[in-house]
């Protein structure tokens, strides 16, 4: 009777030291998760003392500070950011390096070039925390990436291992992002690829950005969903698995696209980063998206 007491005991006690594994595996899982980098890849900083750019499409009558900015990041979690240099400041890029190099580290830069830019104005802006340049192609025409300059200046970006970002709609991405990738460079593609808004994931260019993903060197930003028309949410939420099958956790980038110009009425941080939520259910996924920038912008 004592053997048999005994022997239950025993496996009494191998079952509870399997579930203290497990729960100390879990208990791990979550502390790493929690130890991750949470990034937001698409932001703006600006004041209205700076020079508008010539020919622009907008110009804010508001002030986005940087200090709001890192306001925005430590209200709702984030540990890093990166910051996008706005249209409507053209190639001036003044703004974005000082803000880059008042943060400290915290936030890197994409920056908007002309295609002439020398190789040293390039280097000065990577020691600044810069990690690659902004296409936003919207209402412009498409470069020509044969031309003398460009060859030159996507020449200069691969050797500094910087990322090319382009906005545009899905049916020109498609076309375009190819020949980046022939040039070597890595492609970053805004706002869920901006497919025409009535067409959505049927959009035949966007099914070829989807195709994109087995290059490995092309990744998506989770962006700015109204950007999408009026039902960008719904879209969204229809568009993100087809993207994580595509592209993967690790190629899926959230922005805030703060503070949501032409949108700031409808559209605030804590609404966007709450909508993640929302579109990545899973905590361990989610958190795998919000770290998966680290080595891209050099975190």
């Amino acid at each position: 009777m004592m053997s048999r007491e005994r022997g239950l005991t025993r496996r009494q006690f191998g079952t509870g030291l399997v579930s203290l594994v497990a729960a100390a595996a879990v208990a791990s899982r979550a502390k790493s998760e929690a130890s991750l980098p949470t990034i937001d890849t698409h932001a703006h900083v600006f004041h209205r003392g700076l020079k508008l750019a010539p020919g622009r499409r907008y110009a804010p009558d508001y002030d986005a500070p940087l200090a709001l900015y890192l306001e925005q990041l430590d209200r709702n979690g984030m540990s890093n950011g990166v910051l996008v240099q706005p249209s409507f400041l053209g190639t001036d890029n003044s703004y974005l390096v000082e803000s880059l190099r008042t943060a400290g580290g915290r936030l890197r830069g994409i920056a908007v070039v002309d295609p002439s830019v020398t190789a040293d104005e390039l280097r000065a802006l990577d020691r600044a925390g810069v990690v690659g340049i902004r296409l936003n192609l919207v209402g412009q025409p498409l470069p020509d990436l044969l031309a003398s300059e460009w060859k030159a200046l996507l020449a200069n970006l691969k050797a500094l291992g910087w990322q090319v970002e382009i906005q545009r709609n899905a049916a020109d991405l498609a076309v375009l992002a190819p020949r980046l990738l022939d040039h070597g460079v890595t492609v970053v593609v805004d706002h869920y690829a901006l497919p025409d808004p009535k067409l959505g994931v049927a959009d035949p260019g966007f099914q070829s950005v989807l195709k994109l993903g087995a290059t490995k060197n092309v990744w998506v930003k989770i962006s700015a969903p109204y950007r999408n028309g009026a039902a960008g949410e719904s879209f969204a939420k229809e568009t993100y698995p087809l993207l994580r099958s595509a592209y993967g956790l690790d190629r899926l980038l959230w922005g805030s696209d703060w503070p949501h110009t032409q949108f700031e009425a409808s559209q605030g941080y804590e609404r966007n980063r709450q909508f993640l939520d929302t579109l990545i259910t899973d905590p361990a996924e989610r958190a795998q998206v919000l770290a998966s920038p680290r080595s891209l912008f050099r975190f």
